[in-house]
């Protein structure tokens, strides 16, 4: 049974009420802040009511796993589902998904990576099939048939889906560049009733070909902040960068930092335990662009950046107070 912190916890000032008034004073302006995932334990009596989750007076993790969307989405208005990056998730799986919300919460999800991947990565879930080419790599009619197709009735809470394309290995290509043409023909396959962004990291890809190909079809680069990738901040220094009529952005790892020393560090995610300011300046400075321009913006923050989704994306939406009426509801 996780060790339960009160409702307010006054050493570290996190009040959900008064989180989800602003966030939803913000989303109220098409501005978006949310967690990716939200089957944490570590925000019981943070964003989560323990009681909620219990079974004849004994905490449920499956009560609260199948449960704790609803209770997100009391102080949320938005969550990215990681979870699609690793299967294609079947039709009962979204019923049950979209089910288990309310019909305001908003979603990102992330193409499968049997669509984003062009090597197989070398991981123990994919057998004897690692380090391969992949064979369904930018597999546009797999894609929407599979995936896209089954969103559709949901289609109003999806805010944007996001194909994420890890480092490309040597293997994929001699140069990275060679991936653009290759995008391009997969872009212009997509439905264009759905927003779609595209998160990539190989940092040398940051150029006027790939940003163009965005362009084109009206695909934003999510900034991104990510091991190998420059700083968010130098991300939305680059002009051409603002590829769509709306922003994305992910909050993920501190630069330089691999996702298994974030885990080692800051699980089970119950605090923000090493403040990241350029992070959240940068992340600040985009939804400040986006009230200016009254642009939609999408921003995600992971547990893995400070060590607490909820305490950062507070702590970011704190910062907006002397912003004139950005808060205004």
């Amino acid at each position: 049974m996780p060790d339960f912190l009160p409702l307010f916890d006054t050493l570290s000032g996190f009040d959900r009420k008064a989180l989800a008034r602003r966030l939803t004073s913000l989303a109220d302006q098409h501005i978006y802040l949310g967690a990716s995932s939200w089957k944490y334990p570590g925000w019981i009596n943070q964003v989560y009511t323990a009681e909620r989750y219990f079974i004849r007076g004994r905490f449920s993790s499956q009560r609260f796993a199948t449960h704790c969307l609803a209770e997100y989405a009391e102080t949320f208005p938005i969550v990215c589902g990681d979870f699609s990056f690793y299967q294609f998730p079947s039709p009962s799986f979204w019923e049950k998904l979209f089910a288990s919300a309310p019909p305001t919460l908003l979603f990102a999800f992330k193409a499968p990576e049997q669509i984003t991947a062009k090597v197989i990565p070398r991981l123990p879930r994919h057998g004897a099939r690692a380090g391969g080419l992949n064979p369904s790599f930018l597999d546009a009619e797999a894609f929407v048939t599979g995936f896209l197709d089954l969103l559709r009735p949901w289609r109003l809470q999806v805010a944007v889906i996001i194909l994420e394309f890890g480092a490309f290995p040597p293997r994929a290509y001699r140069h990275p560049e060679l991936f653009l043409p290759e995008l391009d023909g997969f872009l212009a396959q997509l439905p264009q009733d759905l927003r779609y962004a595209v998160e990539i990291r190989n940092p040398e890809l940051l150029a006027s070909p790939y940003f163009s190909v965005l362009r084109k079809y009206g695909v934003a680069h999510v900034f991104n902040s990510w091991t190998r990738m420059p700083p968010i901040r130098e991300q939305i220094a680059i002009d051409e960068a603002f590829t769509a009529e709306f922003l994305v952005a992910r909050a993920l790892l501190r630069p330089g930092r691999t996702y298994e020393e974030a885990v080692r560090l800051f699980s089970p995610y119950a605090t923000i335990q090493e403040e990241n300011p350029a992070v959240r300046d940068a992340l600040r400075e985009l939804i400040l662009r986006a009230h200016r321009r009254r642009e939609r913006a999408y921003l995600f923050v992971n547990n893995r950046l400070e060590g607490n989704a909820p305490m950062t994306i507070q702590a970011v939406v704190d910062s907006l107070s002397g912003d004139g009426p950005i808060l205004e509801s």
